[in-house]
């Protein structure tokens, strides 16, 4: 769902306006990220969500995830900004250190799991995987764009 702000301009009635969600791409030690698997319609994600008005990046990432998955983490850095261009949300996506708390689920999510890259290919769509896969590496921050469903090739 787009937002809209009004212009003042009688030509243009109103400018669409993008949502800012953050995400944490929890990596242990043993390699693992960590994973929820949504209430709402079932697909494995990386836990995250809005950003609220007066918050950090940082620190809305480290509320999501203690939300939906009682994990505390320490925020490393930014690994990707990612675009669906369908629903106009812009996602910031972080790598991120488990610190303490103890996995359980929430509102939002039915499972909790820490996933090999192997299985966070195999059971998320390219959207999700793509942005924990994006945090494994230090080429970052990456910037993509996608429809909800498919990644989107960047024109040159």
């Amino acid at each position: 769902m787009l937002l809209y702000m009004s212009t003042g301009s009688p030509q243009d009635k109103s400018t669409p306006l993008h949502s800012v969600s953050v995400a944490g791409a929890v990596l242990r030690e043993d390699g693992r990220l960590l994973a929820i698997r949504r209430a709402d319609n079932g697909t494995w994600e990386l836990p995250g969500g809005v950003l609220e008005l007066t918050e950090a990046p940082e620190a809305g990432v480290r509320r999501e995830i203690l939300e939906e998955t009682g994990i505390e983490v320490e925020v490393d850095e930014l690994t990707g900004v990612y675009k669906n261009t369908t629903r106009g949300i812009v996602a910031l996506v972080f790598r991120c250190k488990p610190s303490g708390g103890t996995e359980r689920t929430s509102e939002e999510s039915t499972a909790v799991a820490w996933l090999t890259p192997d299985e966070v290919a195999a059971q998320m769509s390219e959207v999700y995987a793509i942005r924990l896969l994006d945090a494994l590496d230090d080429a970052g921050p990456h910037v993509r764009s996608h429809d909800g469903r498919h990644l989107i090739k960047a024109s040159a």
